[in-house]
């Protein structure tokens, strides 16, 4: 590998520290360059706990120049809007970024198209929007509350179903304790008949159940048509609401077709097996920037973008190295849909899937992971 080789990761979100620890770990002295808006990083799966209280935005937002500092990360306060000889240098509204080996971790974006869309609050479009939803949830004494989540419809996989779910199952424990539930009409929302399908049959099943139990009205089948001050309107008929909470379908970056590179129908940039962005070298893509080969229920999720942007580092180290990159992540879908009280583990891979019902204990660890994570960045400490 060269000795002043220069590796860019663009973006601050899991995907991005994750590369970093792994560049670290693997490649202790090549220079390494952090393009972001702000060094900071947010920890989005804990926004589901903003709106009732549990978590507040400031103990969800990490500063990163100790992080960086520690990593020996050279960090540019930039957007970027585009990209120059096939990768070699990034556009940023600060200027030029040249380099010899890119990673793009910059997330993607919630596709607000629909109609009225201003209406509803999208609960992980950042800390600022979750405590939007605590602020008008707090000041109801009484109402109707809708919840549901959409896709791409180039890309069906593209969505985030999963906080959707924590947030109903949150507030509906939430305005159980606070003895106010019967003064509430709770209602999720949906096109498909069985929402929730990349978590397996056994978990949609529970969930529905799940609903149902709790007197959640289910209004499922009809695709959202637009919003308003009064709800939803779908294709089967108004849900009326004073609170929309609707996650939609996801697009990249709002730079990408500016790349030159090639995307996929959803607007995701196109990767290979390996991570690497198709027709390109030395450039690759981790996290909810790009769209990957795989099972059709391949998440959008933080721990599936760590193990792309671990694969994405080793390949192109190997790239540099004049090797070929032969790295994969292996799809895996892992997450804890907490209901503020307990939490339901799910778990799917290539060959097995199963489900551990709710429980205090799951929930305790889901916090417990968060607290880890944090402290993680706070030390320092490679992962």
């Amino acid at each position: 590998m060269p000795a002043d080789a220069r590796i860019v990761i663009l973006g601050a979100g899991f995907a991005a520290l994750k590369a970093i620890r792994e560049i670290r770990r693997r490649a202790p002295g090549i220079r390494l360059t952090l393009v972001a808006p702000a060094p900071e990083f947010v920890y989005q799966p804990s926004l589901i706990w903003i709106p009732t209280g549990l978590r507040d935005a400031e103990a969800l937002r990490m500063p990163l120049e100790g992080f960086l500092r520690r990593h020996r990360v050279t960090f540019l306060a930039a957007r970027a809007m585009g990209l120059a000889d096939g990768g070699r240098r990034v556009l940023t509204d600060r200027g030029e970024v040249p380099n010899d080996g890119l990673i793009i971790a910059t997330g993607g974006r919630f596709i607000r198209k629909l109609p009225g869309i201003e209406h509803a609050h999208v609960p992980c479009a950042g800390t600022e929007a979750a405590q939007a939803i605590r602020e008008q949830l707090v000041a109801m004494d009484r109402g109707r509350l809708a919840f549901g989540f959409g896709a791409n419809p180039h890309e069906p996989a593209a969505m985030r179903g999963g906080p959707v779910f924590e947030l109903l199952f949150g507030i509906d424990t939430w305005l159980r304790r606070r003895g106010c539930r019967e003064r509430f009409e709770l209602t999720f929302f949906h096109a498909s008949e069985r929402p929730g399908q990349r978590l397996g049959e056994r978990a949609v099943t529970a969930l529905l159940a799940g609903m149902r139990a709790r007197g959640i009205r289910l209004a499922l089948g009809h695709p959202p048509r637009a919003f308003t001050r009064e709800g939803v309107e779908t294709a089967g008929g108004p849900i009326p609401a004073d609170l929309i909470l609707f996650m939609p379908g996801m697009t990249g970056p709002d730079w990408a077709e500016a790349s030159g590179l090639p995307l996929s129908p959803g607007g995701f940039f196109q990767a290979d097996a390996h991570c690497r962005v198709r027709e390109a070298r030395r450039v690759y893509v981790a996290g909810d920037a790009g769209s990957y080969p795989g099972p059709d229920w391949l998440p959008k999720q933080a721990h599936m973008a760590e193990l792309q942007a671990a694969a994405a580092v080793r390949n192109l180290l190997a790239e540099l190295e004049g090797s070929t990159p032969r790295a994969r992540p292996r799809p895996e879908l892992l997450c804890v849909i907490d209901a503020l009280d307990t939490g339901t583990l799910v778990y799917r891979g290539a060959r097995r899937s199963w489900m551990l019902p709710g429980s205090r204990l799951l929930h305790w660890a889901k916090k417990r992971f968060e607290a880890r994570y944090l402290d993680g960045l706070r030390a320092g400490a490679p992962r």
